[in-house]
């Protein structure tokens, strides 16, 4: 049987802890007991655990041996334009549990400004969003969740081998196409907001070396967008 996994708050040599609201998930949704058996997730290591006590706000485990981990995921950077916040937590979840690395949220021309000025306090929000997506599929850590950032700001992120921007203006290049990298390769991925980069933010990627792309004739909600693009992209670099 797989046993479920959880990413630790605290390590402390063979003892681990959920604290807070994870914890409180856990015992009062799942019904946790004193001897339950779960995967402890921390760093890059994951080892058995067994549930030594149950507190208020607190469980802890005793950590036993280390888990055998399959391949890691591509190492993909998502810049996620800034929309409503209902669906980009849900693509946040879904772009999670896919395997992103990191999201970075992006204050975009056609940002709302109410949502804009809202974000920053939305990141704890999100972050928590990704822990729960990493355990429910058993990832060993949850993507890094950026403070958000204006658009100049983000196109000229250099960290990727390579860096694609998505344009429903694109009318040739797939973005399928360009992903001739060996696994392994750092992938940037800009995603816009509801209504799509401007020609100007357009103009800005090109200058900083973006390369644009497509996924296809259809136009696609923000959220769709996001996932698409990260499926494909894992997908093609053989996750």
């Amino acid at each position: 049987m797989t046993r479920r996994r959880w990413i630790a708050d605290e390590v402390s040599g063979n003892e681990a802890a959920l604290t807070g609201e994870h914890a409180d998930h856990l015992v009062r949704v799942l019904r946790a007991r004193v001897g339950q058996e779960f995967d402890i997730a921390s760093g890059d290591v994951v080892r058995h655990g067994r549930i030594l006590a149950i507190k208020p706000g607190r469980v802890e485990f005793e950590l036993g041996e280390e888990v055998l981990l399959t391949a890691c995921s591509p190492n993909v950077t998502l810049l996620l334009a800034i929309f409503k916040f209902d669906r980009m937590e849900w693509a946040i979840e879904k772009c999670t549990e896919l395997g992103i690395s990191r999201i970075v949220p992006v204050i975009a021309r056609r940002t709302d400004a109410h949502l804009a000025s809202a974000a920053a306090k939305r990141v704890e929000r999100w972050q928590r969003i990704a822990i729960q997506a990493a355990e429910q599929s058993r990832r060993v850590a949850p993507p890094e969740i950026a403070a958000p950032v204006k658009l100049h700001e983000a196109a000229t992120l250099n960290t990727g081998t390579l860096r694609i921007v998505l344009a429903e203006s694109e009318k040739e290049g797939l973005l399928r196409d360009l992903l001739a990298e060996p696994a392994g390769a750092e992938i940037l991925l800009a995603i816009g907001p509801e209504g799509g980069w401007t020609d100007d933010e357009l103009r800005l990627f090109e200058k900083e070396g973006w390369i644009s792309a497509s996924l296809g004739s259809a136009i696609l909600r923000a959220e769709t967008a996001a996932i698409a693009a990260v499926v494909i992209t894992i997908s093609e670099l053989g996750a």
